[in-house]
């Protein structure tokens, strides 16, 4: 039967007109395609998890705020032992007051700027002797940690791009090399936040991109090696999520990253871009940011069942359909169509 409706000519399948508006650069069209019926990836019925939950531990960073407070909290609910790493939890911020406030012997919050080796180092002594028994050692790892910025190539600094690696890419490796022992004992679960900015490019996206880019290469690698030693690698790729997370932190934030760009900006780039395409592109990012969804559930239940699912999937995209969409255009089409639509 498969091989029948491969078979098929062209002109017998099932013929859809997809008519498509770029949300950036408020371009519009279609194009006339060919298909058998599918459902979208976001959309796959969940397999069977794994037994007992209860008895698991897992690592999630970035916990301050955003996708890392809401798994915390979320997985300790579901029976886990959960070390919610933060950045902040030596200065008290508010987030980490919640966590502790719950006072459960099952979440702990614990001190890790993923930045530096040394508090790294020391997370992982700490969580390595708060296991019952070390030698079974950590099931889960989940590298939430993650900071952004916008802004086109000739608008940004090298400090800049610097800043969001050493973060997004070193921070995910960094993290993994050290807790890469405890997890291959466990034959456990790494899961890596990326980004639908991690398969397809962007306009002013260019630091944010490259890291994720960055994620997904090395979590391909890491899983392709920890695959014969029974360790599970999984990618969940969120869509829009920047009015939930607040990853820019509202458009005084914006405007604020944005003033100090333009006065640290070479002369030569300020007159011949000029203050007005400036202000657009600024502009349209505060339009971006203020678009997305502010509910995290779907990153939330990708995250769980990468951890939870007896076959995790290799790659998650918890994102709304216009941008499934388009990240299926960008990387399934030839670069000439995909550009035609969303570029030129």
């Amino acid at each position: 039967m498969l091989t029948a409706r491969l078979s098929r000519p062209l002109s017998q399948l099932p013929r859809k007109t997809l008519n498509f508006s770029d949300r950036e650069n408020g371009t519009r069209g279609s194009l006339l395609f060919y298909s058998a019926p599918f459902v979208p990836v976001g959309h796959r019925t969940y397999a069977a998890s794994v037994n007992p939950v209860g008895s698991k531990a897992v690592l999630i960073t970035g916990c301050d705020s955003g996708f890392g407070f809401s798994l915390a909290k979320h997985l300790h609910s579901e029976g886990f032992l959960v070390f919610a790493g933060c950045l902040m939890k030596d200065k008290g911020s508010d987030g980490v007051k919640e966590l502790d406030s719950m006072k459960s012997d099952r979440l702990r919050t614990v001190q890790l700027n993923v930045c530096k080796s040394e508090e790294v180092d020391k997370a992982a002594e700490v969580i390595r002797s708060s296991l019952e028994d070390p030698e079974k050692g950590l099931w889960g790892l989940v590298n939430n940690a993650g900071i952004s910025t916008f802004g086109d190539v000739e608008f940004t600094s090298m400090e800049t791009y610097k800043e969001v690696a050493e973060v997004n890419l070193w921070g995910t490796v960094r993290v993994t090399k050290a807790f890469l022992p405890l997890i291959r004992r466990a034959k456990g679960r790494v899961v890596n936040i990326s980004s639908m900015m991690g398969r397809m490019a962007n306009v002013a996206r260019s630091p944010y991109c490259i890291t994720k880019f960055g994620v997904e290469a090395f979590s391909d690698c890491l899983r392709y090696e920890m695959h014969p030693l029974g360790v599970k690698v999984s990618v969940v790729e969120p869509g829009n999520f920047i009015a939930a997370t607040s990853l820019y932190g509202g458009t005084e934030r914006i405007q604020a990253i944005a003033n100090k760009m333009w006065e640290e900006l070479p002369e030569v780039v300020r007159q011949d871009y000029g203050r007005k395409y400036f202000d657009e592109k600024v502009a349209r990012m505060e339009s971006y940011c203020t678009s997305g969804s502010t509910d995290t559930s779907p990153v939330i239940k990708a995250v769980t069942h990468a951890l939870t699912a007896a076959t995790p999937y290799t790659r998650y995209h918890p994102m709304d359909y216009y941008w499934w969409l388009r990240m299926q255009i960008m990387t399934h089409f030839p670069g000439a169509i995909s550009d035609r639509i969303y570029i030129h």
